[in-house]
């Protein structure tokens, strides 16, 4: 029979970073491709013992249909949460969603016609860049430089993009590039959003995971005039399969969410919702999101050990302050997909950059690595084959 997709689904490609994964099905396959969180850092005894207390107790309320805008107790502890903090507002809202990525699709859906305008940093986040090509919208990338977005870039995108409709910005050890937007980019970007009466998306996942350096305010925190749109999750908190996370800004915003996400959705697992809040008000999150850091402190320090003492020094590295990723980026002359193929032909997998690019035919030189998911060992025995792998590529 003939089949024909529709206009927002055809151009789409799947993930680069699912196909990439196809080859860890190997075992003999070293990954460092993932985005996952490290297997030691999630708590399975609080979440196994919440878990049974929730089906003794509360059986119906977790099995029932729920309200769109999420478990209210969550709801509550999240506001209180947040006002302590400074990002929740007076005239702000905010509706649970599963996880951040669909926070990040109902935002298009709401906001985006066909042909309007993203503008995004590039590289970016490749789960946020298809769900904004799925509604049609035009992505516009920003470069980078290591404080983040580039001011004067950022305003030429905008003032040669009049169907602009918001920024998204991941400003704290960004994926893919695990750079951290500095105060003053942010500043600028907010007076930017301002001038040219656009939103900004902020997309913060990562943001309990710093392990070095200081605290930087948001974006949000900074806004007065409902420009900030702020996404939250337990993804890398809690645990990624729960599948829990959040939209908050401006009431107007969120109620039109609610509204996109009972077409698709309905409502959020309401387990999930009820567990994350027994684990919020059980588990002691003074304590940790330090473990957590500990995790990723160490194993990022191994990683980029590693890379330093065996890479060809023409290969730049970023050196993130938190999150889950490492940038590696290989001399404009050589093909990084030549080389990330050559990786995987010795049984280690990276992501080639072309994956995060706005412009799908754009070059990359660059490849992200994981280094939250693989165990101590498989960094050594990684590293190892990586660096071998560029000194025999760029000879």
């Amino acid at each position: 029979m003939y089949k024909q997709f529709s206009d927002r689904v055809s151009s789409l490609q799947p993930s680069a970073i699912r196909e990439i994964l196809k080859f860890t099905a190997d075992p003999e396959v070293i990954s460092f491709a993932a985005g996952n969180p490290a297997p030691e850092a999630f708590p399975v005894d609080v979440i196994s013992k919440l878990s049974a207390e929730i089906f003794a107790e509360e059986p119906i309320n977790a099995l029932q249909y729920s309200v769109t805008e999420g478990y209210a107790p969550l709801r509550a502890r999240l506001e209180s949460d947040l006002r302590k903090d400074g990002l929740f507002a007076d005239d702000d809202m905010l509706v649970i969603t599963s996880g951040a990525q669909q926070a990040i699709e109902v935002t298009a859906k709401i906001l985006c016609n066909e042909g309007d305008v993203v503008i995004c940093e590039d590289p970016s986040f490749v789960g946020a860049l298809n769900a904004f090509r799925s509604y049609g919208a035009r992505l516009v990338g920003v470069p980078m430089d290591d404080e983040g977005m580039i001011p004067e870039l950022l305003e030429k995108a905008l003032r040669e993009n009049p169907r602009a409709k918001f920024i998204y910005t991941i400003p704290n050890f960004q994926n893919p590039t695990g750079k951290t937007t500095t105060i003053e980019r942010r500043r600028a970007m907010l007076d930017l959003a301002k001038k040219y009466g656009v939103y900004i998306l902020e997309d913060n996942p990562y943001g309990a995971l710093r392990f070095a350096g200081e605290d930087i305010t948001s974006i949000k925190q900074l806004d007065t005039d409902d420009h900030v749109l702020y996404l939250g999750t337990f993804s890398k908190t809690l645990a990624p399969g729960l599948r829990v996370g959040y939209l908050l800004g401006c009431g107007d915003i969120v109620r039109k969410a609610v509204v996109g996400l009972q077409t698709s959705t309905v409502h959020t697992n309401i387990w999930a919702q009820m567990l994350t809040f027994r684990s919020l008000e059980t588990v002691d999150f003074a304590k940790h999101p330090q473990h957590l850091r500990d995790i990723y402190r160490a194993k990022c320090a191994r990683m980029l050990n590693a890379l330093k003492e065996g890479l060809p020094e023409c290969i730049k590295l970023t050196e993130p302050q938190g999150g889950l990723f490492i940038w590696a980026t290989l001399p404009d002359s050589a093909d990084m997909n030549a080389f990330c193929k050559a990786a995987v032909q010795r049984k280690v997998a990276v992501v080639p950059g072309i994956a995060f690019c706005a412009d799908e035919s754009a070059v990359s030189h660059s490849f992200r690595l994981n280094y939250s998911t693989p165990t101590d060992e498989q960094i050594d025995e990684g590293m190892k084959i990586l660096c071998e792998t560029a000194r025999d590529f760029l000879k």
